[in-house]
């Protein structure tokens, strides 16, 4: 990979290579735009294939944190770090202090937070060596549960448009990956009268669904072959890509996971299928909500009124593709960069942000 001429390719800043020779860590923090302010993202641990796996991943999720910040109305710009390791690890507090360490070296141009494969408790052991983090368990916590409402509230638009009703009774959802975020929608479906069609790499999560919902397990590969509403991927990224969307049973996919798309065309091909398509960044905008209101000292009731803004955000985003003829994630983008431009117009970069007001 020419590593360059990536970042240059995809507009990043800043790419930062870190290592820790006595706790074995290895991290790579991206920073993709700080026009909003100071570059906000999660952190996520993975046992990677390749070196180059683990820096795409970085540069494609910073990139999409930048977007998803903007159409939330967040004054936060895009960032994110991974660790490549196993993350199943106990050996956690020194791991997550060198993590700190680096991140306190960027000055507060990267603040980061839990993401896949990290926890609250991970964030505190950060939080021992910078405060460029949020999400620890004093403040905010874990921001799976607004996460999840926002996507709810994201499915909830979708079906609006798809059906002329928001309503979910009756409908068949089929959820990939029950994890933090995943049981959480997976509650909130299931109370609104969904019936759920579920798997994880995890047969503890899945047995945890079906018993407590009653929700049908199928095998990780016949997820895409459902015969349902809409599916809902809320594990990893890249799962829509030429394999599965051709597989796809579904009239709407919405759902938490991030760079859902592994390709642009793929939203192109969802297009072609008459699938309609929430744009990952501005359905799962939850999170980064709640992370934002522990920054700026909002509720948790606030964050989740700010969540529930995201039905409106979807739909916006939805008239938008209509009006234009263009596919529901580049009407997203448009909405980012419309924002992002404007402000770019007004003043520099981060040094104003302290001063902004919430």
């Amino acid at each position: 990979m020419q590593y360059f001429e990536k970042i240059a390719e995809m507009g990043h800043e800043q790419v930062v290579f870190c290592h820790d020779k006595a706790s074995g860590y290895r991290g790579i923090i991206a920073i993709h735009d700080t026009t909003l302010g100071p570059a906000l993202g999660g952190c996520r641990f993975w046992h990677y294939a390749t070196e180059d796996a683990a820096i795409v991943d970085a540069l494609r999720l910073s990139r999409g944190m930048t977007y998803k910040n903007a159409v939330a109305g967040l004054n936060l710009g895009g960032g994110k770090s991974v660790i490549i390791g196993d993350n199943k690890t106990t050996n956690r507090e020194m791991l997550f202090r060198a993590h700190g360490r680096f991140v306190d070296s960027l000055g507060g141009r990267y603040v980061t937070a839990e993401d896949v494969g990290t926890t609250v408790e991970d964030m505190d052991f950060v939080h021992m060596e910078t405060k460029h983090v949020t999400g620890i368990g004093s403040k905010s916590g874990d921001p799976s549960s607004v996460t999840a409402h926002g996507v709810f509230r994201a499915i909830q638009a979708s079906a609006f448009q798809k059906w002329g009703s928001d309503s979910l009774e009756g409908r068949i959802i089929a959820i990939q990956g029950l994890g933090h975020v995943g049981y959480y929608l997976a509650k909130e479906l299931h109370a609104a009268g969904a019936k759920l069609i579920v798997t994880d790499i995890d047969a503890g999560r899945i047995k945890r669904v079906v018993d407590e919902m009653g929700a049908t397990a199928v095998a990780l590969d016949e997820i895409y072959r459902a015969k349902a509403d809409v599916f809902t991927p809320c594990a990893l990224g890249g799962i829509l890509n030429d394999d599965t969307i051709p597989q796809l049973a579904v009239e709407i996919v919405a759902g938490a996971a991030n760079n859902q798309l592994l390709e642009d065309r793929h939203g192109d091909a969802l297009e072609a299928r008459g699938i309609l398509y929430a744009p990952d960044y501005v359905a799962n905008a939850g999170g980064v909500i709640n992370v934002y209101s522990e920054l700026t000292g909002w509720s948790r009731e606030r964050a989740l009124r700010k969540a529930d803004e995201i039905y409106q955000t979807v739909l916006s985003v939805f008239r938008l593709a209509k009006e234009t003829g263009i596919p529901t994630y580049k009407a997203a983008d448009r909405v980012a960069e419309q924002r992002i431009q404007a402000v770019r117009g007004m003043i520099k970069t981060w040094p104003q942000y302290p001063n902004k007001e919430s």
